[in-house]
């Protein structure tokens, strides 16, 4: 039984994120043996979780806000903020490489800098290794071991084919959502092409991510050798999947920067305020709500909070996780 414990509280978590109605309140199961209790949130139905990161006036990160400082609407209207957190809470880490033949004189930089950021990551953290051409390949489920991670990423080789982008970012949230046991999703995806092999389109993509339990998506995109219109294609597509996700979206100048980017990326992700709030009562009805959180300090100016644009409210999407 102990087994299947994450399961459960994940499918109950999910259930709650999305926004599926119910009257009585529900409680996670405890957490699988080995893993800290100290992250596990108490929380009802109807509540929806923002992961936020937030900057001063000069770009950098503020860690010192208290609950009191933060305001939150849905859809315009003021919500409550039920929970709020400043912990670095362990993460589910999906690690998404672009395999395809343009990918080979820079996989070696891209492979060093994931196991620095695994390295540089929480020790309760689990990470999944993927990649992609046309079609994408999981050479590594989630997992919290250094070295079968270095292996996995060392064992993987560059393919050729096309770039699946939009089909491997569905596929990285459904997994997540199946296979995961935190809480808090991360998607950290590095590419060189533009998509051009999917079924899905970029709409489809992020209309995905936005039903999943709330995975924040980082973009690194190698686009600096690409002909201009497929780069300003690409830049847009994958500035979008951050966007709407609370992610940031990176285009170095060259390979070399990825490690820098990496080392980001952790603490961005290791900074972020966890603040929770029940919709308003009257937006019952299925369909897109819009998030907006703003913070006020008088220790800092002009404070700008990045998280999630909004999520989608559907029953459906509850019967798919």
């Amino acid at each position: 039984m102990e087994h299947f414990r994450p399961w459960l509280r994940k499918t109950l978590l999910i259930a709650s994120l999305v926004q599926f109605s119910f009257a009585q309140a529900v409680t996670p199961a405890p957490e699988a043996a080995g893993s800290s209790p100290t992250y596990l949130l108490h929380q009802n139905v109807e509540e929806v979780l923002l992961y936020c990161t937030v900057l001063d006036h000069q770009g950098n990160l503020v860690t010192d806000l208290e609950r009191s400082a933060f305001k939150v609407a849905e859809d315009k209207a003021s919500v409550a903020i039920t929970h709020f957190d400043h912990r670095d809470v362990p993460v589910s880490l999906a690690l998404v490489l672009d395999g395809s033949g343009s990918m080979k004189e820079k996989r070696s930089a891209v492979q060093a800098a994931a196991v620095d950021l695994i390295k540089a990551s929480n020790p309760d953290d689990e990470t999944s290794v993927t990649n992609f051409a046309d079609t994408s390949y999981l050479d590594q489920d989630f997992t919290s071991d250094l070295p079968r991670l270095q292996s996995a990423l060392g064992q993987s080789k560059t393919v050729s084919g096309g770039t699946a982008l939009f089909d491997t970012v569905i596929s990285a949230a459904n997994h997540l959502a199946e296979a995961s046991h935190r809480n808090k999703e991360v998607i950290v995806v590095v590419t060189d092409g533009r998509d051009n092999a999917s079924a899905a389109d970029l709409s489809s993509a992020i209309r995905r991510v936005q039903t999943a339990n709330g995975p924040v998506i980082y973009s690194i995109g190698l686009l600096y050798d690409l002909p201009g219109s497929d780069a300003r294609r690409a830049r847009h597509d994958l500035q979008a999947l951050s966007d709407e996700t609370g992610g940031i979206a990176f285009f170095p100048a060259s390979v070399q920067e990825v490690d820098r980017i990496a080392a980001e990326v952790s603490k961005d992700i290791r900074n972020q305020y966890t603040i929770g709030y029940r919709p308003p009562s009257n937006t019952s009805s299925d369909g897109y709500r819009t998030i907006a959180v703003q913070a006020a300090s008088s220790s800092h100016r002009d404070l700008v909070v990045r998280t999630r644009k909004g999520y989608l409210r559907t029953k459906a999407s509850t019967s798919n996780n």
